[in-house]
């Protein structure tokens, strides 16, 4: 399957919770492909389904080469103090902002065969974690950043090339 295109801010999925995914058929098995061939390219981290068009509670991720997905992912925990760390968003291009998150965190969901799944880490792994499941519940990176910080992200948006 091709890389799938990502929806950029100001699309409405991407402020829309997503749905819980109840059962497992070929379209969930084709999102899952599309969300893997779509995390695959270098500098890419994580790609949630809302990114590609798709409002159901599924996320991919590839840290240090590790590529793999969730269905129906929830952060269950995230442990130490929060602290500012350096973010982008593939569905916010060219910006680049501290955002405050934990240094740990732990998801929990499953695969396609309907297997638990656990997710947990830290670095770059418990930041991809919550930036995707942040959108599953129709949040961006911008929601998390300080209030001075988020007026100049919004502004960087309104004068970029792609809004």
């Amino acid at each position: 399957m091709p890389v799938r295109p990502i929806r950029l801010f100001g699309d409405p999925v991407l402020r829309a919770p997503s749905a819980p995914i109840d059962v497992v058929d070929d379209g969930i098995r084709a999102l899952v492909r599309d969300l893997l061939d779509s995390v695959e390219p270098a500098g890419r981290a994580g790609v949630a389904a809302p990114q590609i068009g798709v409002g159901l509670r599924a996320f991919s991720y590839n840290i240090d080469g590790d590529i793999g997905y969730v269905l129906n992912p929830v952060l269950v925990d995230v442990s130490g103090e929060p602290q500012p760390v350096g973010e982008g968003c593939l569905s916010v291009p060219g910006l680049w902002h501290d955002a405050i998150r934990y240094p740990w965190a732990k998801v929990i969901g499953t695969d396609l065969e309907g297997n638990e799944v656990v997710l947990e880490g830290e670095g770059l792994l418990a930041q991809a974690l919550q930036h995707e499941t942040d959108h599953l519940d129709g949040k961006l990176y911008l929601d998390r950043l300080p209030a001075d910080t988020r007026r100049q992200a919004m502004r960087e948006i309104r004068e970029s090339s792609w809004f």
